[in-house]
């Protein structure tokens, strides 16, 4: 069993912030007695890596869910992903949507809580320089993290960088987007300063944040503030910043710390974590008290599949149907569908035709006592994620070669999917499709739709096409972003305005 290195601080320590808007998730007095030693800054430390657990699920949820790689309108039952697929307004109480707001913000409060003992105990506490320097590098990034996993769905956010009592916070509005990402850049910067490369980690803290997963989160938010504002208060500034995130790719390339794996399937194998393919992830181990595993291999899955394979029900409920659409952009031989897509199935004397995603889930790890402690970690970024990037870069007029840094990287992938036409001249549009069969189930594609400019054309054609049942409500460019939660419009009425469109 790998080594776990977020383990939980006592639900009294750090519970008190997450249905508020709070800006202290430990107490004063807790804070002033707990941070004195160099362990408890450790375990201070692992607690905000402990926020990150949920994000695997949360991807999937809103943005696989709300694009067009899943068909998942009602199957006659009341699901919460059925208003997030289907494009409804009234979805400001859906419980994917409050836990995105209330998840991240419980993060970055305690990252501001970590930070603010740092400069006040840490010097004292943990004499190595370099150390304390580490661990303020990777709750920085950590604080990046959640606050553009917020900027992408909810567009202005309220900018909490230092711990505020509630009457504080209650104070602070939301701030255009362009000032969040000024505290994402100046965070992630640092973090780059004083940040290891993987490398430079003990084999036991490997998973940890390192100087290369924030040069990559930073090269995205310059891709992310490229994409065009479509008319809507989101990530997209139109900032025209390519070659600032080609910089930052290239920098992780000529590091030689990471590689193009040959086989597809090993990139995502229970047996090969922590492969050169990984500059991020989120880790988790089976079999620990209190429970620690993941929930992400299942979410998408239905449980009737588990079932039919003699296993308990996991939690997927009912199926999440693989749209049409994007099973005819496969050619059979693209061994990235046999493995990441189970094409229907059989439960007693039910046949179900309609296909689902797989990808994470390997039926010879089913845990055997609990469906929340599947032993694999999620992996956030990943080097063909940033091959592909970088040839996304260049498309849009950074310095590159088409023929060796676009089309090259785009064969290589092909070829490594068992596919043997080779590509010249690769297109936006080429390269967009390229990605959605690579990273299906990545929980990429919503994200990438958007950032292409091309989300509301590509999505009403994709309705239009696909929604034979006629569920699926009209996609207006709103829906861009998600609402604010209900329950924090409600905290501290006109506090916070809702987004247009809920």
């Amino acid at each position: 069993m790998k080594k776990l290195f977020y383990i939980l601080l006592g639900v009294s320590l750090l519970s008190s912030c997450d249905m508020e808007l709070d800006q202290q998730p430990i107490s004063a007095a807790t804070s002033e007695t707990f941070f004195q030693t160099a362990h408890d800054f450790n375990q201070g430390l692992n607690a905000v890596y402990a926020v990150t657990r949920g994000y695997p699920d949360r991807l999937l949820n809103l943005s696989e869910t709300r694009s067009d790689n899943l068909y998942a309108v009602s199957d006659g039952g009341v699901r919460d992903w059925e208003g997030i697929n289907s494009f409804h307004r009234t979805i400001a109480s859906n419980p994917y949507v409050v836990d995105a707001w209330q998840s991240n913000y419980t993060g970055i409060f305690r990252a501001n809580n970590y930070l603010e003992q740092l400069q006040n105990k840490g010097e004292a506490v943990i004499t190595d320089q370099a150390v304390r320097n580490r661990m303020e590098g990777e709750v920085r990034f950590l604080r990046a993290f959640f606050y553009f996993d917020l900027l992408r769905y909810f567009g202005k956010l309220p900018i909490i960088d230092k711990v505020v009592s509630n009457n504080e916070a209650m104070e602070i509005p939301r701030s255009a987007p362009a000032d969040v990402y000024n505290l994402i850049i100046s965070d992630l910067e640092r973090a780059i300063e004083t940040l290891p490369a993987p490398s430079g980690y003990a084999t036991a803290d490997k998973g940890r944040a390192n100087k290369f997963s924030a040069k990559m989160l930073l090269g995205l938010v310059y891709m992310t503030r490229s994409g065009p504002a479509l008319d809507v208060e989101g990530a997209g500034l139109g900032s025209n910043e390519w070659s600032k995130a080609l910089a930052q790719f290239n920098d992780i390339i000529q590091s030689n710390e990471f590689a193009f794996l040959n086989s597809y399937s090993s990139i995502f194998s229970y047996d090969n974590e922590r492969n050169k393919e990984v500059i991020f992830n989120i880790e988790y181990s089976s079999g620990s008290t209190p429970i620690v595993g993941s929930t992400f291999p299942w979410v998408l899955v239905p449980d009737t599949w588990f079932q039919s394979l003699g296993f308990g029900t996991q939690g997927g409920l009912m199926i999440r149907p693989v749209a049409e659409d994007l099973l005819a952009k496969y050619v059979d031989e693209d061994v990235r569908k046999s493995f990441s897509i189970q094409n229907g199935y059989t439960y007693g004397n039910v046949v179900e035709p309609r296909s689902f995603i797989k990808k994470f889930v390997d039926i010879t790890k089913v845990p055997k006592t609990s469906r929340t402690d599947w032993p694999i970690n999620f992996i956030v970024y990943r080097y063909t994620d940033l091959l592909l990037l970088k040839a996304e870069c260049i498309l849009n007029g950074a310095a590159g070669n088409q023929a060796t840094e676009v089309d090259a990287v785009v064969n290589q992938v092909r070829a490594r999917a068992g596919l043997t036409t080779t590509l010249s001249g690769v297109t936006k549009a080429q390269l967009l499709e390229e990605r959605r069969r690579e990273l299906v189930g990545e929980g990429t594609r919503w994200f990438d739709l958007i950032r292409s400019g091309q989300v509301e054309a590509i999505m009403k054609a994709w309705i239009a096409k696909e929604d034979v049942q006629n569920q699926m409500e009209d996609f207006k460019k709103e829906y861009i972003l998600y609402p604010v939660p209900q329950s924090e419009l409600d905290t501290k009425p006109g506090l916070y305005q809702q987004n247009p469109g809920y």
